[in-house]
């Protein structure tokens, strides 16, 4: 407060009172510190065999780890990038196209240094990594649409990335499901602080951040058990664990063009706000969203082990899901009585 660093009152948002900013400061050193302590530990301490005592299983674990040093230092840097970025925007307030070239320049420095890029059935490298950017610019803008009230963003990033390591550990990947722990961990230590009435927002410094990570996670989980259905749309998974962002997003951003705006010009039209025209109270608002991306989220863990008829009903369900919100929020709009 003292330095200025804070979210005023505004007609394009919600909020009524001055709020800190900075959050996204926390985020990105709780991050970084974490990923850079693992990278250290078992470079100089477990895989040189100084930490014998913890076991064949940690060290045989700690020389694939080493191996993936490179990428997670790109990643770092990737993050650092959006970070600075984002840090920047909340100063200065930047225009949407310099941000969208710089996101768009960290997702394909990230998809082609990084490995961070889907692979599903496509082996053309170039085809993979413009597929990749783009889900990642669309994740990031996403949650950054997200973050527009009090524990939003951040608590559906934990909830979302919490079932992302259910599938991570189901795969037996141990690298990602523990980079998803972290994140999660880190998130929800914000959330004590950001969940209605927020004490501190993250900002764009945090909501580029977040959305960066949940898009990598998207992106690096296995999702396709060949040995155990041999079946090719547990692949979706992502679409239906990001089924809320990604209402939101396309929602208003076709709200704001059928208005003549630009979709990147900020507004009260999320769908938080319509659900919140029904009398919720902002906390709320926040919970039926948790409980809506925790429902979808939920399913989606289960395409892995039915038939087509079993991912239908999934893929059906999720949509009634949203059709439920759709429909509260719009009768919303149309109710005309004084209350």
């Amino acid at each position: 407060m003292r330095a200025g660093f804070v979210a005023h009152p505004a007609v394009d948002r919600y909020h009524q009172s001055v709020v800190p900013l900075g959050g996204g400061i926390a985020i990105f050193i709780t991050i970084a510190a974490f990923i850079s302590a693992a990278m250290a530990t078992v470079k100089f301490l477990v895989y040189p065999g100084r930490l014998n005592w913890l076991g064949d299983s940690v060290t045989t674990y700690a020389a694939g780890f080493l191996n993936k040093i490179p990428q997670l230092a790109i990643v770092l840097l990737c993050v650092f990038f959006l970070f600075a970025l984002g840090l920047w925007d909340d100063r200065k307030h930047l225009g949407p196209f310099f941000k969208l070239v710089v996101q768009f320049a960290v997702a394909i420095i990230a998809a082609v240094f990084a490995d961070i890029r889907v692979e599903f059935f496509i082996e053309s490298k170039i085809v993979t990594t413009t597929l990749s950017a783009i889900w990642v610019v669309l994740i990031i803008n996403a949650f950054n649409f997200l973050d527009n009230m009090d524990g939003l963003s951040a608590g559906i990033a934990a909830i979302t990335c919490s079932i992302l390591f259910i599938v991570a550990a189901l795969s037996g990947q141990v690298f990602v499901g523990g980079m998803a722990l972290v994140f999660v961990g880190t998130l929800l230590g914000f959330l004590v602080f950001n969940f209605p009435p927020a004490k501190i927002f993250m900002g764009d410094a945090g909501s580029l951040v977040v959305g960066f990570f949940v898009a990598l996670l998207t992106l690096r989980t296995t999702y396709y058990h060949q040995a155990i259905s041999g079946r090719w749309y547990p692949v979706f998974l992502p679409v239906l664990v990001m089924a809320v962002p990604l209402y939101d997003f396309l929602s208003v951003t076709l709200l704001r063009i059928s208005q003549g705006k630009s979709p990147f010009v900020g507004d009260t039209q999320h769908f938080s706000h319509r659900l919140k025209k029904r009398g919720l109270t902002d906390a709320q608002t926040v919970l039926t969203l948790y409980l809506a991306t925790l429902c979808t989220g939920l399913g989606g863990t289960f395409l892995y082990q039915v038939n087509l008829a079993g991912a239908v009903l999934i893929f059906a369900q999720t949509f009634m899901i949203l059709a439920i919100i759709a429909i509260f929020e719009t009768t919303a709009q149309n109710d005309k009585s004084p209350n």
